[in-house]
């Protein structure tokens, strides 16, 4: 199974170019969090307190958001190989011969993804433990160790989500009656986490009002949860904005119009989306523990949750915002066929270039405007507990910020993969 896995990648590597960086990049953030575990055991007992506290909460995290985007990019690289199931089961291939196929693809991927995330995770690893030196909460002369911790989660837990994720996929693809489940099941998932992510922020505003900084373990939680679940609605979100802002579009002429009318990109909503909303939520989470701490005395695990959520923040914004790109990319360059026929029709590289554009600020706005959404799970039930206010005294400014990074991120992925995919004349691409 892997080796005709490996060989049908290496002669149709596009599609899975998306799946592999993201877990690359997933594989590498949970061996640097799972290191500080094997560093923790010959460390004394402040330091191993504060190095498991990281590695589990941080790990946490990076766990669910990284097999979520493994199941998200997975699931594009498959859709966008619709025609070549299509020729397959043409010529005789049955149902598990393509399970088969796909899983094993997703396996060998994981396993190519992990390898080489090694190194990358043993640097972020010592990286993490110097700045936890550095605070003071690991003492100077504990040396980092990378070990078989860090190295069964960052294999395991990316080969595991990879399998499943691949599997549930190619049940999917599959199924001839798919497009009729996949919204009820995709839905029933959003509901979930938000009910999930609505339980950790009434626990924050009820249970750990009054708990001070302790109140962040729920508040956090709250709004990844919720980023998550409303990623999954990102099909149902971008038609509502598409709605509301149509007549807008619309104004910008044949770029508009076929800005509306081709192909809805909800897949690329779900990163913009998860990296405003985690951002959001925890820059301003923590703005409000930093207003409401000064002049108290505080414990003295304080420091250590205040370097563990701008460490968290870092990464999984680095982590989610090169998703973003990844996906927008791969999302893009599988539209050179669309591109070419709509130039054949009559439109010019400057008017599918503007209707790129016009979809990029749709998926934009959809994003931000749901990861605002997001970060207010975690932002108001926090603010309430901590501050005793449920809007927070604090600026905009921080919010633009990210909103900025996200228009930029989406803008430039856009634009560029489309005028590189417009290169060459439109015929050549039709026939490709």
């Amino acid at each position: 199974m892997i080796a005709v896995a490996l060989r049908n990648l290496r002669h149709r590597p596009g599609g899975f170019v998306a799946t592999f960086l993201s877990a690359f990049l997933g594989a590498a953030l949970i061996m640097a969090f799972a290191s500080l575990l094997d560093t923790a055991s010959g460390a004394d007992a402040a330091s191993n307190e504060s190095l498991v506290t990281t590695a589990s909460v941080g790990g946490g995290w990076c766990l669910v958001i990284v097999a979520f985007a493994v199941t998200s990019t997975l699931t594009l690289a498959v859709r966008q190989r619709d025609q070549q199931f299509a020729l397959l089961r043409s010529v005789g291939a049955t149902g598990p011969q393509l399970r088969r196929m796909i899983v094993g693809e997703a396996v060998a991927v994981a396993l190519l993804a992990s390898a080489v995330a090694v190194p990358v995770g043993w640097a972020l690893g010592r990286v993490l433990v110097d700045l936890l030196q550095n605070t003071g909460q690991v003492a100077s002369t504990i040396d980092p160790v990378f070990g078989p911790v860090a190295l069964g989660a960052g294999f395991g837990v990316t080969l595991t989500g990879s399998l499943v994720a691949a599997v549930a996929t190619a049940r999917r693809t599959a199924a001839r009656d798919r497009r009729r489940q996949r919204p009820l099941l995709r839905r029933i998932g959003a509901g979930l986490f938000l009910l999930i992510g609505a339980n950790c922020a009434l626990l924050t505003a009820t249970l750990m009002d009054g708990k001070g900084i302790d109140a962040m373990q729920t508040a956090g939680q709250a709004g990844i949860w919720a980023a998550i679940g409303l990623a999954l609605l990102a099909p149902e979100l971008l038609r509502l904005v598409t709605a509301v802002l149509g007549p807008v579009v619309r104004l910008f002429g044949a770029p508009g119009e076929l800005a509306l009318s081709g192909p809805r990109l909800s897949s690329a909503v779900m990163p913009v989306l998860l990296f405003t909303g985690i951002a959001t939520g925890t820059v301003y989470m923590q703005g409000i523990e930093d207003r409401a701490a000064a002049g108290q005395i505080q414990p003295a695990y304080a420091q250590d949750i205040q370097t563990l959520n701008y460490v968290v923040v870092g990464m999984v914004t680095v982590f989610v915002a090169i998703m973003l790109v990844n996906t927008l990319i791969a999302a893009t360059t599988h539209r050179r066929r669309e591109f070419a026929q709509q130039r054949l029709a009559g439109a010019t590289r400057g008017q599918v270039t503007g209707m790129v554009a016009l979809e990029g600020v749709l998926i934009t706005v959809t994003g931000v405007l749901g990861g605002l959404v997001a970060s207010l799970f975690t932002v108001l039930p926090f603010g309430s507990a901590r501050a005793g206010r449920v809007w927070p005294d604090a600026s905009p400014a921080a919010f633009g910020i990210v909103a900025a990074i996200a228009v930029v991120l989406t803008a430039s992925a856009l634009v560029q993969t489309a005028r590189r995919t417009l290169h060459g004349p439109a015929t050549a691409a039709v026939r490709a």
